[in-house]
């Protein structure tokens, strides 16, 4: 009894296994199941290592790179770090759509397998695309004659270019016709040109900007009637300056190369113009005094220049309607402002010093009132006592 019991439940099982095995072969659009499923496991196992794949290989990437002495091999691999997790997806796509195909028997999945070339396409661009960094990195030696506004413009010209080709390639790939799409952009361009006028304008002037060195992000500029500040960036359309009260100004680059620009930063010194007005009672003997000592005073401090390098004045230029006027012109050797304001003070300082030791003072506005000989000087009547009216 045991032994047909056993018996029975053997068939049962392998009954069991038969039906399993036939839904394992089963077809599916063509694909069993069993072919698909494979499919699927190795797609998900391609998707769920991605990252320690591509962990595992940037390591060892590193490690090869830290044994050279530059560091442009370093900043590569760092920029190979997210098309290197496209590696697993790629080749699990790969072996998947074979095990399909190999289950079909037939080019059914022909047009799939060109997710592959797609997805190297795709990695080889992005990857060149992440390069360009440590490319333009090597070119720092041109830095004078490019300027680093260039370098950056270069950068994203660069990224721009691999971008466009990279997405030619994958259209080629699907037998997508590029010259129709080229062909049909042009059209598109023609009209877009004549509606953005401006942008390129624009575009034209930022080059020109460039290539003039007008100036560079950090310097201190001024433009009559339309922004003063320091540069922040120097972008395609317009360039950022950012105002002395922290308020943002974007500026379209045609302004900034048609008209006057000022860079106070390339400065070489820092002008000091003032008029400095001495009453009229002042004699010759004080006025030379006041214009000996200043002179003095300015010719023999470390902190301005001196010549041929600029011009250094004091003298008296001028009579004002209330005052006798000296003129003082020089040059600090700092152009930080406030390095210049302090210089500044300590003049000012030393000149009411002088003034005051040569025995005169400073004038202000004032008026006189002279009377002609003979002209009588009204008296207005005095207040009379009530008590002896």
């Amino acid at each position: 009894m045991r032994v047909q019991d056993d018996n029975g439940l053997l068939a049962q099982s392998g009954e069991l296994w038969t039906q399993a095995v036939a839904v394992w072969q089963t077809s599916f659009l063509g694909v069993s199941v069993g072919h698909g499923l494979s499919a699927i496991i190795i797609l998900v196992l391609g998707i769920t290592l991605r990252s320690l794949v591509a962990g595992t290989l940037i390591t060892l990437l590193k490690r090869m790179a830290h044994k050279t002495e530059n560091g442009f091999d370093d900043a590569v691999v760092e920029a190979l770090a997210g098309p290197l997790k496209l590696l697993p997806i790629t080749i699990s796509f790969f072996f998947a759509l074979n095990i399909l195909e190999a289950g079909t028997g037939s080019t059914a999945f022909s047009d799939v397998d060109r997710i592959i070339p797609s997805l190297v396409a795709i990695g080889i661009f992005w990857g060149l695309h992440n390069a360009v960094a440590p490319f333009i990195h090597l070119m720092r030696a041109l830095q004078n004659a490019l300027t680093p506004v260039m370098l950056d413009w270069l950068t994203k010209a660069l990224r721009i270019l691999f971008v466009v080709i990279g997405a030619a390639a994958v259209l080629q790939i699907w037998d997508i016709p590029v010259g129709g799409i080229i062909a049909g952009l042009g059209l598109f361009g023609v009209a877009v040109g004549l509606g953005a006028q401006d942008l390129f304008k624009n575009l034209i002037g930022g080059l020109l900007v460039l290539a003039e060195k007008r100036f560079l992000p950090g310097d201190w500029i001024k433009v009559d009637g339309v922004v003063e500040g320091t540069v922040e960036a120097i972008n395609f359309r317009s360039t950022l300056v950012r105002r002395f009260d922290k308020g943002p100004v974007y500026v379209p680059n045609s302004k900034l190369s048609d008209n006057a620009v000022t860079n106070f930063s390339r400065m070489t010194h820092r002008r000091t113009y003032w008029i400095i007005g001495v009453r009229y009672d002042t004699t010759v003997e004080q006025l030379k005094t006041i214009r000996d000592r200043v002179l003095d005073y300015v010719t023999k401090h470390p902190g301005y220049a001196q010549a041929p390098e600029v011009s250094t004045f004091m003298r008296v230029d001028s009579f004002g309607p209330s005052s006798i006027d000296f003129m003082l012109y020089c040059f600090t050797r700092t152009t930080n402002w406030g390095e210049w304001l302090a210089l500044k003070e300590e003049l000012a300082f030393t000149i009411k010093t002088i003034v005051q030791e040569a025995g005169t003072d400073f004038a202000f506005p004032s008026s006189s009132i002279y009377l002609e000989q003979g002209a009588e000087l009204f008296s207005p009547p005095t207040a009379v006592d009530a008590s002896s009216a």
